[in-house]
């Protein structure tokens, strides 16, 4: 065998002929040498003052033989490991770090050595993946002022109703035992009013904080500064492409009359279809594109990550995104309706979305909406109130 006991002595007798009150550090990289700490334990008596260290690295197939005198530095390559040594008479180096053997040697030979953790034999060592779970919540907003005159609304910015601010109320008592930390509204109010609203009711009683990105003296302007009121605080991103479709020419006109005047079928084509578009406005299809790609980008990443989002949006950008995640066809899309007010529970977890339905309000039972991480968060939340 190569590094027998007496080749190492053979190889420190050779480095001393070139210099003489040795202080070395020798670090060994090696995959597999059994025999290898009693060689390097006689290897350190040898000499007064040295200091050895042995570290796990990778594995060198062809033998070679370096030497250096006028710098004296040595290099020992072998198959399965490799030795530097290199004389210095000023330093000495010492590592405790974990996975490393420090071996000292003194004139009076006695030999202290840490426990090595590193293994002689290279072992794969298979790590359970972390399962992570994410709530992710979707409301569609309160009733709006022109839901309630039946007018076509788009990306018209239209406020909630009194109706509409009972609705959002309503629905923050529905996800009230559920985590929020983060939530996602489009750029216009109604949805916006229908975030805030439903947070007033969680019992975490976090404050949403909406983040003004927009330029940098409006970034600067909104900071927090403190810490403790920034744990106590949920970031409210706003984003456009969230937006309802926007209804092109239809946008203000009452949709009893338009059906009178364009005919019913024409509207419902409008209205209904997934990839035709009223004039001058977005198809279903041309809403789905901005909204699933934003979700995709922004949304989907966080979820990922364990984060629980809300998303306060509207009617055709839901749909878009619950196409997505329930993987619907055009077909199946456009007979979807969601109700406003009505908060949608998805549970996400191994990058799967499992819809578990609407949460019900604390009065009911329905357990079937939560999950057993849910049912300790509410727990919790129980805990922390009493």
């Amino acid at each position: 065998m190569l590094f027998s006991p007496l080749y190492c002595f053979l190889v420190l007798g050779y480095i001393r002929m070139y210099c003489s009150s040795l202080e070395f550090v020798l670090k060994l990289y090696l995959i597999s040498l059994p025999a290898f700490p009693l060689c390097l334990v006689m290897a350190a008596t040898a000499f007064n003052g040295c200091v050895g260290t042995i570290k796990s690295n990778g594995h060198i197939r062809n033998s070679t033989f370096h030497q250096e005198c006028g710098n004296s530095s040595f290099r020992l390559t072998s198959k399965g490991y490799k030795i530097n040594l290199e004389i210095s008479g000023k330093e000495r180096y010492c590592s405790r770090k974990r996975g490393f053997c420090v071996i000292q040697a003194s004139s009076s030979q006695t030999v202290v050595s840490d426990q090595v953790s590193t293994p002689l034999k290279s072992t794969k060592v298979d790590t359970p993946k972390k399962s992570s779970e994410a709530a992710l919540i979707l409301i569609r907003h309160g009733e709006s002022l022109w839901n309630e005159k039946n007018l076509f609304t788009g990306c018209v910015d239209v406020p909630l109703t009194k109706k509409g601010v009972e609705e959002a109320v309503e629905a923050g008592k529905r996800i009230s035992n559920i985590p929020v930390d983060m939530i996602y509204t489009s750029a216009l109010i109604r949805a916006q009013m229908t975030a805030m609203l439903a947070m007033t009711q969680h019992r975490r009683k976090k404050v949403p904080i909406v983040l003004h990105n927009e330029s940098e003296q409006a970034k600067s302007w909104s900071q927090i500064f403190s810490e403790e009121t920034k744990k106590q605080c949920i970031p409210v991103t706003t984003a456009w492409q969230l937006n309802e479709r926007m209804y092109g020419e239809l946008q203000g006109l009452n949709k009893q009359e338009t059906a009178d005047k364009y005919g019913k079928e024409q509207v419902h084509e409008w209205r209904r279809s997934y990839d035709i578009p009223p004039p001058n406005g977005e198809s279903l299809e041309m809403c789905a594109e901005r909204a699933v790609a934003y979700f995709k980008e922004h949304i989907e990443p966080q979820l990922q990550a364990g984060k629980n989002v809300m998303i306060a949006a509207h009617g055709n950008s839901l749909r878009s995104i619950i196409m997505y995640l329930d993987k619907l066809t055009s077909q199946e899309v456009i007979s979807l309706e969601l109700s406003t007010g009505i908060p949608m529970l998805y549970i996400v977890k191994e990058e799967k979305y499992i819809r578990r339905g609407s949460p019900p309000a604390p009065s009911e039972a329905g357990v079937y909406a939560y999950t057993k991480n849910l049912a300790r968060y509410r727990q919790k939340l129980d805990e922390m109130i009493h």
